[in-house]
This record gives structure tokens, C-alpha cells and sequence, in this order.
């Protein structure tokens, strides 16, 4: 069996160039030709930018040399004086300037785009996950990989293109003019400073790497603790757990607390080494150019100019050092997130799959066996008939796999033995999306998106009209609700719906259902949250609903399911009965059983 990979391995990525392979599509799509063009522009303006900054201080050294009146300066700069070229050094670094704010232009889109791109990717990626995956992450964990990877990319992609390759240009074009202009020493000292720079950079940074890893590690898992103790607010509330939260949140933050303070003692070492070899070969080549002047080999501009010079190389070295920390850092944290988008659903459509063509709506589950963990089984071979247009419910004691069968029929989960058919078509043979569409779900426990109760409702289907919103609300019952809230349906329902009671939560979800129309219906304890008055109103509902459709419904109240053509009754997996109400009733067998003792505890709550 493959090994799937888990969010919780985070480790540095091992091929950098990999990572770096996964962005360059994002950068030069092949059937977009205005990214290509633009990306092109861009790296036209760059090299002007460099070409101007590299030719600043020839004109700063003319103008100082025409000010002493020392040196032989070009025709041209005798003719501009020493006003005219200090006006022209202004007017080159605002060209230096303005290419780089135009390269930054032609480059905004191309960035953007490639976000909007991969975040969509991600996110799409992630709801393609099986259920399993879902029930298994963490939402705080995952929400930051995602966030942290997005974040990397677009660093990478604005300073890998427009940071180290311009620097490496750069530190070309200034070497070969010193070389040219005055003595090969001069190239060797920066050539030797820029090595010995680059490597205690590399070095010392693949060192903080880890640190910072063990950093968002710890930063990752308190924002998971946080995020999950928000999301269950109730639940800390009821057994008076806020101290034990907030210690527990804090013992978290105190990890990332002494990894940040690592984090930080690390970055003041290596500015500290960085600086010290930066100003070291300033001090040798600033040496050697007052050695020149004296010696009357070179002239106060030759001096200025080597040391404009060796600033302009100063300036993007110290970039360099924060760049190769950041992209070393967008690494790993992309490294993450394409590891996420790695990692393959369970549950996939076949290359051949074809949509699903309901002509009746019958469901037929053939000797199936399914268990979440392989080793413990949770169906036995379960088979089971359910007719086109008919109703048959599933029921049982807990743990006995009547939600299991509905997980299956959804296809959140592919059987490990048997076959599920719709009209005779294998769920595996079909695209997930038309199974979907074809079966209305009323679940448990209804979750709601922090909306409004109108768009709640209208999610059942794309464009739904406020008509039909109004019309699946009167046939759950609540509509005169909803109506009577001071927004009406504009009214908003909180995270997760908790502004609603549960039986009003509840009957907004069946009002989505209604709205979808599916032709089957799957009732999931669909009023186990509601009140015996509301529930009797909302079988009728459901009842009107379920005609000329083939309903499954899965109950553990077997008053609700009285009505239905064929019951089941499914105990440790295996079914132990079947047939109708009444026809169980006379067998006195496991269900009849199970009707008594809730009919006792129904005499008994209405004492």
C-alpha cells in the first residue's frame, strides 16, 4: 500500500530546484503570451537599471575631476563641466530610479496573477481531499502552510527574478570596470570579499534555517491549539477550562518564544560577520585608491568613483544576505504547501469516469465490506436493494455502520469489498461531481457557512431564486421564521450557524435540500435536533418531499421511520432484519424490541 504523506512533515525541502521548477509554469505559462511579454519587459527595464547605476559614477567622478582640474576627462564631459555633469549624475539615478519602479509595472500582474493562480490551485486541491484527509488535519496547522507557502511564492518570484540575477550582473559589470579602469588588485579584493561573503552567508543561513523551521513549528502548532480552542468555545465553556486553555496556548508560545529568541541571537551573528567583511574590504580598496591618489597615479574622481563603487556593491551584498535568508525560508515554506498539493485524495475519479445518468433512482449495495481502519471492519458484507422511488430506512444501535452506508453512498469513502450501484452503475465508474449532484444529504448535524439564512438555503443550488428559497423555506417550516427576524432572510447566522438554535440550524439544512431537488434523498438523522411537535411537521415535509424519489433514511428514533416501504435493521455491521413496519412488529424479533423499549421511554418522558 502507497504511504501518504502527512501535514506534519515539514522538513526542509531536499531539492530546492524542484520547489523552484514547481513556480516557473506560474511565471511562463505556455498559452498565455502577455505573462511572457510582460515578464520580458521587465527584465529589459533591469538591465537598463543596472547599465545606468553602473555608469552613475563615471559621471560623479567627471564632475569631481573638472572641480580639482585634475585628470584627462572625454571630450564631452570637458564641454559639460563640472554644473552639467553633476546634473546629468542626478538625472541618471532618476533613470535608475524610474527603470526599476517600470520593471516593478511590467512585473505586478505577472506576480499577482501567479498567486491568484496557486492559491486557487491549493484550495481547489484541498477540497478534492477524500473525508479522510479532512477528519484527520488540523485547521489552524493547515491554514498557516497554506498561508506561509502563498507568501513564499510571491517572494520568490519578485526577488529570485529581480534580486540574485541582477546582483550577479551587477557585481560583473562593476568588477570588469575596475579591472579595466585600474588594476586587477582591485578585482581580486572584491572578488575574494564577495566569496568569502557569500560563503559564511550560505553557511550561517542554512544553520538558521533549522532554527527558524523548529520556529514555524512551534508558531504553527500554537496557532493550531488557539484555532481549536476557539472553534469549540462552548465546550471550554461548559467545564470551565478557560485557565486550562490558556496555559495549555501558552506552553505552545513559550516553545516559539525560545525558538524566536534563537532565531534572533542567529540574525544578530550573522550581521555582525557580514558587516565585518563587508567593511574590511571597503577599508583595503579604499586603502589602495588613496595609495594612488598620493602616489599621483589616479585622481581624487578615480578615488570618489571606487568608492561609489564600493558602495553600490556594499549595499545589494547586505540585500543579498536578507534575499538568500528569505528565499532560503520561501523554500521550505513552499516546500510545505507543494508537498500539500503532493499528497493524492483517496477518493478519484477514473480517467474514463462518466457522469452519472439517473433514470429511477435505485441503489443496490452487493455483499460490501468497508471498515475506516482495515484491520477492524465496520460493514460485513452487507447487500441491500433499495427499489427507484421507494423509501427505505437504516436502523440500529450506535457504532452498527448506518452512517457508514451513507458515507459510502456519497462516495467519501471507495468500499474495500463488493460494489455500490446507482441504476446499475458502479459509483466508482462515475464522476464524483454528478454523484453529488444526484443525492440531497440532510446530515446530523447541520453546519452552516457565516452568511445569511437566505444564501444558507440558496446554497442547495447554484442560482437559486429568492422564490424558490422562500418556497423550500414554508416546505421545512421557517419560513414565518425567518420573516419574522428583524433582516428577514438577510439575517446572518454566525460561525457555524451558532446564532440559530439546533432545530432551527436544522431546518435550514433541509430547506437547502429542498432547494437542490435531487432524486435521491439521504436523511442522516435528519430531526433527530428537533422538538416531537416541529419533528411531525417536518416528516410530512420530508414525506411530500421524498414522493417520486428514492429516499434512504437513517434513524435511531423508529417512530420516524414507521412509514417507510422497507426498514433494516443493522447490528455490528451485518444486516439481522428486514421488511416493514409492521411485518417486524409480528416476527418480535430485534427490531420489535427495539420499538418497545422506545415506546417505554416515550411513556416514560411524557409522565
Amino acid at each position: 500500500m502507497r504511504r501518504r504523506r502527512t501535514l506534519t512533515t515539514t522538513e526542509p525541502p531536499k531539492n530546492g530546484w524542484k520547489t523552484i521548477r514547481e513556480v516557473v509554469p506560474y511565471l511562463w505559462p505556455d498559452k498565455e503570451r502577455w505573462v511572457k511579454w510582460r515578464v520580458v519587459l521587465a527584465l529589459a527595464a533591469l538591465v537598463c537599471a543596472k547599465l545606468v547605476a553602473v555608469g552613475t559614477p563615471f559621471l560623479y567622478k567627471g564632475a569631481v575631476d573638472s572641480l580639482a582640474g585634475e585628470g584627462q576627462s572625454a571630450a564631452w564631459m570637458l564641454a559639460a563641466g563640472a554644473v552639467g555633469l553633476t546634473i546629468a549624475y542626478g538625472m541618471a539615478r532618476l533613470m535608475n530610479t524610474g527603470f526599476q519602479q517600470l520593471r516593478d509595472v511590467f512585473f505586478a500582474r505577472v506576480a499577482q496573477r501567479a498567486l491568484r493562480k496557486l492559491a486557487l490551485r491549493t484550495f481547489q486541491h484541498i477540497h478534492a481531499m477524500s473525508l479522510r484527509y479532512h477528519i484527520t488535519r488540523k485547521t489552524g496547522g493547515l491554514s498557516r502552510i497554506i498561508e506561509r507557502g502563498v507568501k513564499g511564492v510571491e517572494f520568490l518570484l519578485r526577488f529570485l527574478v529581480f534580486s540574485i540575477g541582477p546582483l550577479v550582473l551587477e557585481l560583473l559589470m562593476i568588477g570588469i570596470v575596475l579591472w579595466t579602469l585600474f588594476d586587477i588588485w582591485y578585482l581580486v579584493v572584491v572578488a575574494g570579499v564577495i566569496a568569502f561573503y557569500v560563503l559564511f552567508t550560505f553557511k550561517v543561513t542554512e544553520w538558521r534555517v533549522k532554527l527558524r523551521k523548529r520556529m514555524n513549528d512551534q508558531d504553527t502548532d500554537a496557532n493550531q491549539k488557539a484555532i481549536d480552542s476557539l472553534l469549540n468555545f462552548e465546550t471550554v465553556k461548559y467545564f470551565g477550562a478557560e485557565e486550562r486553555e490558556a496555559e495549555r496556548y501558552d506552553k505552545a508560545m513559550e516553545g516559539y518564544q525560545e525558538a524566536a529568541v534563537k532565531t534572533s541571537y542567529s540574525l544578530a551573528f550573522l550581521n555582525v560577520g557580514q558587516s565585518l567583511l563587508i567593511t574590511g574590504g571597503l577599508v583595503i580598496v579604499m586603502v589602495m585608491a588613496a595609495m594612488g591618489v598620493q602616489s599621483g597615479s589616479m585622481t581624487v574622481g578615480d578615488f570618489v568613483m571606487v568608492n561609489s563603487y564600493m558602495i553600490q556593491i556594499t549595499m545589494p551584498l547586505n540585500f543579498l544576505g536578507t534575499v538568500y535568508r528569505e528565499i532560503r525560508q520561501a523554500l521550505v515554506d513552499m516546500g510545505e504547501m507543494f508537498g500539500l498539493l503532493e499528497q493524492d485524495p483517496d477518493v478519484r475519479d477514473k480517467p474514463d469516469a462518466k457522469p452519472l445518468h439517473v433514470s429511477g433512482g435505485a441503489v443496490t449495495l452487493d455483499d460490501i465490506t468497508f471498515g475506516y481502519d482495515p484491520e477492524r471492519p465496520i460493514l460485513k458484507g452487507v447487500s441491500l436493494n433499495v427499489p427507484a422511488g421507494q423509501t427505505v430506512a437504516i436502523v440500529g444501535p450506535s457504532g452498527s455502520g448506518k452512517s457508514t452506508i451513507g458515507r459510502l453512498l456519497f462516495r467519501f469513502y471507495d468500499v474495500q469489498q463488493g460494489s455500490l450501484k446507482i441504476d446499475g452503475q458502479d459509483v466508482r465508474d462515475i464522476t464524483q461531481k454528478s454523484l453529488h449532484d444526484a443525492i440531497g444529504v440532510v446530515p446530523q448535524d447541520t453546519v452552516l457557512f457565516n452568511d445569511t439564512v437566505g444564501y444558507n438555503i440558496g446554497y442547495g443550488r447554484d442560482g437559486a431564486t429568492q422564490d424558490e428559497i422562500e418556497a423550500a423555506a414554508r416546505a421545512a417550516q421557517i419560513h414565518d421564521f425567518i420573516a419574522g427576524l428583524p433582516d428577514g432572510y438577510d439575517t446572518t447566522v454566525g460561525e457555524r450557524g451558532l446564532k440559530l438554535s439546533g432545530g432551527e440550524k436544522q431546518r435550514v439544512g433541509i430547506a437547502r435540500t429542498f432547494v437542490k431537488n435531487p432524486p435521491i434523498l439521504l436523511l442522516d438523522e435528519a430531526t433527530s435536533a428537533l422538538d416531537t411537535e416541529t419533528e411531525q411537521g417536518i416528516q410530512e415535509a420530508l414525506k411530500r418531499a421524498g414522493q417520486g424519489r428514492t429516499v434512504i433514511t437513517i434513524a435511531h428514533r423508529l417512530s420516524t421511520v414507521a412509514d417507510a416501504d422497507n426498514i433494516i435493521v443493522l447490528e455490528d455491521g451485518q444486516i439481522v432484519e428486514e421488511g416493514s413496519h409492521s411485518e417486524l412488529l409480528l416476527r418480535d424479533g430485534r427490531y420489535a424490541g427495539l420499538w418497545r423499549r422506545q415506546a417505554n421511554e416515550r411513556d416514560m418522558a411524557a409522565e
